[in-house]
């Protein structure tokens, strides 16, 4: 039976046989078989419909591990195989723990034509599936798959609808697990995936002579040990239309003939946001530049290459980004002229017809993987022209990676492209081939000068970087003149530094705050159950005595004796109408509470009885209980002349927090504590009372006080997020950063969807310099604000719109998109406190009037819970449209001065045209707070000059007038905020004061 033989291995398992082997640096340990079984074959008439015989064959890293015998198809295109065949996989052999990672088990189905007489049987490859071992790494002994079969092209120039048509039932199962505890534990699986090269230099044409567009990185194994991933046969695809997503990404494989193989099951590239993307390229300046070049000419690989690390690599892994957080992944293009007729030897042929044109690097920035949960690094990465004293002072790498690799690509020379850079590999003058690229390649750019029709896309910060290149000029640097980036995705199965857990966070947590304890059994419960027993007692023979009245009052013989005939009869008549109307059901009901209470506080019953006997007799000893005490009652009732019970004035939770405010605006601290304190008296296990005497606090400066405040509230609900926030807040101004990241980090780990809690952790981490978590950080919180505007809908959007006006020239993206990243936001913070930002300080009592209410002190927070609205100084936007506005609102409504400066340096870099509506209405309540009033006042003059129909403005611009002393236009300004349709958030206080001015000029209003 002749076998085709082009099913026979491919080129480039046996090229690079340890690009991606990583061994391991324990001991050595025995070969284990892996047994691969292929059950039957399904649907094979849907690729052909006149198959009648079939055989399998199985490959495995290059080498075919055997045939099945030939097998009839049945009527409804199945196979019955049940062949098995197997390897062994040996960590320091051919198939090693990195080959299973990334090699799957190749399987072809192969037809067999009938043979003719004195002729050989003929043999056609019909159809190709694979089949992923990587369930074997992630501990399993045995798996069962139907792997898809795709279609081989009669020939190939044809091509096939990619779809599979078929399918293949495989078995694959070990003795024991390839892994030890240790490993599968302490191991790691690295998964690296070349999407596309974008924007590539106009040199790069389909023309000519064929090309291998190749790039490689270079991952560290255990030791000193590096190898190589090399990503081969990229694709030149000329400009059209954008690539799909999803997409799948596909296996480096050289002997695959159906190209839907190439496929890896269920792996896609999913694509995203440009401003969720990690690497460069990522702001918004970059949005046009990235939309136009993915519809360019472009390289696309869509390869995916994986590693298996052991704990050594892994730990080794971790310290080479520590040492150097950048990894170059180097480009270059090959040339591979078709064969000559002449007669050239082995050698010449190799330096002619194999050579690196356009070596370029990219620069990946590996830092985020040692962020705690994070486990992948995606984005876009600029191309810069490979020179080793530049790659050596950014990656430490001293040479070349295509130099280790040239034995196996057969490279000796170097491109025309990087004269001088590369001495290793640029010693040899440039070849014919090599000067006929470099011709075409001027004549290109000659053509290319002359289209001025074609519009230049500006790449931003591209020509800083350029500038960094000494040696050569714009002319000999394609990648940065074309402005090529790479799109890569780094992505490890398990973090290398692990997030804490939620139950470690709540256990440090309590750890810090012990839970408040319950509260201790009640010991005047059963003296409160017989009193409210006998009140109920009492009030029942009241209504009955009064319905007695109205039934026998005229009845009654003067003398006041009845006889004892009449009285039966008068209370057979009293049953009567009780039961008629329905009074004695509802009596019993009364009383049926009362006695409940009695039974469980009295006597402590609250489980079933196990015998009737024991039932009834409790009945009877309730009975006679119950009998007893309404005598008793009965009798206080008439012979007992009760005491009228003395009223006592309480005031409810609304109107002590309501008083309070009125006490903190008019600078009576004194009287606000009061307050604050009775309302914790009535219920100290209420949290908001705690939050709210916490946010008065802070209004006082007394930071040690509100975080007594804020961890009672803690105390109470170790969950409950606001308390975590708060606790954070104050744990940083008392410079206790480690309690800090605890509190910040639980936060959010609860409740994941926070813009505030993800907005603050990233203004922590900067304040501690730690710039990457910062910026992820703040890229989570965006992109819940994204996800939330998109959720609200269109009507959000014109809530939205009318809310942030912004001054000339406005933001055409979005306002979510307005968020900054972690770019010296220290200059902003320090320009926002040379104006007005210092902390606030409680303005001295002395300056204020007894008989006007001054309402510039900070607010707090509302009785359920939410965050109450602002004071008589806040100037908040009715909707915050930015991830630090919203925190802004959140901080200011508790004080937290000190991150509300943070927040607002940010605000401020955000902006495109210029600062928003918001940002002047709390920079002016800042202001209020340092009694900075000329800051103030053109802060607001700015704010009501972007939103002049926005009531707060008025509102604020009231306030401020008022404090001035200057009565007239704060009268003005306080009529004009009740005339807009909507009020303002502060609307209680600019009634007060308005009313105050009144009184002062002797104007009632009706």
């Amino acid at each position: 039976m002749e076998v085709p033989a082009e099913l026979a291995a491919g080129e480039e398992s046996s090229a690079l046989p340890a690009a991606a082997a990583l061994p391991s640096e324990s001991q050595p340990t025995p070969a284990k078989p892996v047994q691969i079984t292929v059950v039957t074959a399904q649907e094979l008439k849907t690729i052909k419909g006149d198959v009648s015989a079939t055989l399998v064959r199985v490959e495995y890293n290059g080498a075919i591990l055997g045939d099945s015998s030939k097998t009839d198809v049945l009527p409804d295109g199945t196979a019955n195989y049940n062949f098995m065949t197997s390897f062994e996989c040996n960590p320091d052999g051919p198939n090693s723990l990195a080959d299973v990672a990334q090699k799957p088990v190749l399987l072809t189905v192969i037809e067999v034509l009938q043979k003719e007489k004195k002729q050989k049987e003929k043999t056609v490859p019909l159809g190709q599936a694979v089949v992923d071992l990587l369930p074997l790494l992630q501990g399993q002994c045995s798996f069962k798959v139907s792997a898809p079969l795709y279609a081989v092209p009669p020939s190939p120039l044809e091509s096939l609808h990619p779809e599979a048509k078929g399918g293949l039932e495989v078995t694959v199962c070990t003795e024991e697990p390839l892994l030890s505890a240790a490993q599968l534990s302490n191991g790691n699986l690295l998964s690296v995936t070349l999407e596309a090269a974008y924007s590539v230099p106009e040199a790069f044409l389909p023309s000519g002579p064929p090309h291998n567009y190749m790039a490689c990185l270079q991952v560290p194994a255990a030791g000193e040990k590096e190898f190589p991933l090399l990503f081969k046969n990229g694709i030149l695809k000329l400009a059209g239309e954008k690539e799909p997503f999803p997409r799948p990404k596909k296996w480096s494989l050289a002997n695959i003939m159906a190209p839907g193989a190439l496929n890896i099951p269920e792996s896609f590239i999913v694509g995203g946001p440009y401003e969720d993307e990690d690497g460069e390229l990522n702001k918004r300046e970059d949005r046009e530049f990235r939309i136009q070049a993915e519809s360019m000419k472009r390289i696309v690989w869509d390869m995916e290459k994986r590693c298996y690390l052991d704990p050594a690599a892994v730990v080794t892994l971790q310290k080479r980004i520590t040492q150097c957080q950048y990894w170059p992944v180097e480009v270059c293009r090959m040339t591979v002229a078709p064969a000559s007729k002449g007669k050239t030897s082995e050698a010449d042929k190799g330096d002619e017809d194999k050579q690196i044109f356009f070596h370029g690097v990219a620069y990946i920035n590996m830092e985020p993987l040692l962020c705690p949960g994070v486990k992948q690094i995606r984005g876009a990465f600029r191309v810069f022209t490979y020179q080793d004293n530049k790659v050596f002072e950014k990656t430490k790498c001293q040479h070349s990676v295509f130099r280790d690799l040239r034995t196996q690509l057969h490279l000796t020379k170097e491109g025309p492209w990087t004269p001088g850079i590369s001495t290793s590999l640029s010693k040899a003058f440039p070849s014919k081939t090599q000067k006929e690229d470099k011709e075409k390649i001027t004549k290109d750019k000659d053509s290319n000068r002359r289209m001025s029709s074609v519009p230049k896309i500006r790449l931003s910060d591209a020509s800083l970087e350029a500038e960094n290149i000494t040696n050569l000029s714009l002319e000999e640097q394609p990648y940065v003149e074309a402005g090529t980036f790479l799109m890569m995705e780094i992505k490890l199965d398990k973090a290398l530094v692990p997030r804490r857990l939620r139950e470690d966070l709540t256990r440090r947590v309590e750890q810090m705050i012990p839970p408040r304890p319950p509260l201790p059994p009640r010991t005047d419960g059963a003296k409160k159950a017989v009193e409210d027993y006998h009140n109920r007692v009492t009030s029942i023979a009241v209504s009955i005595l009064s319905e007695c009245r109205e039934l026998f009052g005229k009845q009654l013989p003067d003398g006041g004796a009845t006889d004892p005939q009449t009285l039966e009869e008068q209370k057979r008549q009293l049953n009567f109408e009780l039961n008629k109307s329905g009074k004695y059901f509802a009596f019993k009901e009364q009383l049926k509470y009362a006695v409940v209470k009695i039974v469980r506080e009295k006597y402590q019953k609250t489980t079933a009885f196990e015998t009737q006997e024991e039932f009834q007799a409790f009945l009877s000893e309730l009975y006679v209980y119950l009998m007893d005490q309404m005598h008793v009652a009965l009798n206080q009732l008439l012979f007992e002349e009760a005491a009228l019970p003395v009223p006592v004035l309480r005031m409810t939770e609304e109107q002590l927090w309501l008083f309070a405010r009125e006490a903190e605006v008019n600078k009576d601290y004194e009287l606000a504590s009061v307050y604050h304190q009775k309302r914790l008296d009535q219920d100290q296990r209420n949290i908001q009372h705690w939050l709210d005497y916490g946010a008065f606090r802070l209004l006082l400066e007394e930071t040690t006080k509100a975080q007594e405040c804020f961890r009672q509230a803690l105390s109470l609900d170790p969950h409950h997020i606001q308390s975590l926030l708060l606790c954070g807040v104050v744990a940083v101004m008392l410079q206790h950063y480690a309690e800090a990241e605890i509190f910040f980090e639980s936060a959010c780990c609860l409740e994941p969807s926070s813009i505030v809690a993800w907005t603050l952790s990233g203004l922590f981490y900067e304040l501690q310099n730690n710039n990457i978590q910062a910026e992820m950080a703040f890229r989570e919180a965006k992109k819940l604000l994204k996800a939330q505007l998109a959720k609200e809908g269109e009507g959000g959007k014109r809530q939205i719109s009318a809310t942030s006006v912004r001054s000339p020239s406005p933001d055409p993206g979005g306002s979510a998109e307005r968020v900054p990243e972690a770019v010296e936001p220290a200059l902003a913070f320090a320009a926002l406190k040379e104006g007005a930002t210092a902390p606030a300080s409680a303005p001295k009592a002395g300056e204020s009037s007894a008989k006007q209410v001054h309402p510039d002190g900070q607010s707090s927070t509302s009785r359920d819970g939410q965050p109450a609205a602002p004071s008589p100084v806040s100037g908040l936007s009715r909707l915050p449209c930015t991830i630090f506005m919203k925190t802004v609102e959140f901080l200011m409504k508790f004080n937290a001065i000190q991150f509300v400066h943070m927040a607002l340096a940010h605000e401020l870099l955000s902006f495109q045209g210029g600062p928003s509506c918001a940002y002047y209405l709390a920079l002016a309540r800042t202001c209020l707070l340092k009694e900075d009033f000329s800051k103030c006042q053109e802060c607001l003059r700015e704010a009501v000059r972007i939103d002049p129909v926005n009531p707060n403005v008025w509102a604020q611009k009231g306030h401020l007038c008022y404090l001035k002393r200057d009565f007239g236009e704060a009268k003005e300004c306080y009529e004009r905020t009740i005339s807009f349709v909507e009020d303002a958030a502060d609307v209680h206080f600019v009634y007060l004061r308005l009313g105050s001015i009144y009184l002062e000029e002797k104007e009632r209003e009706s």
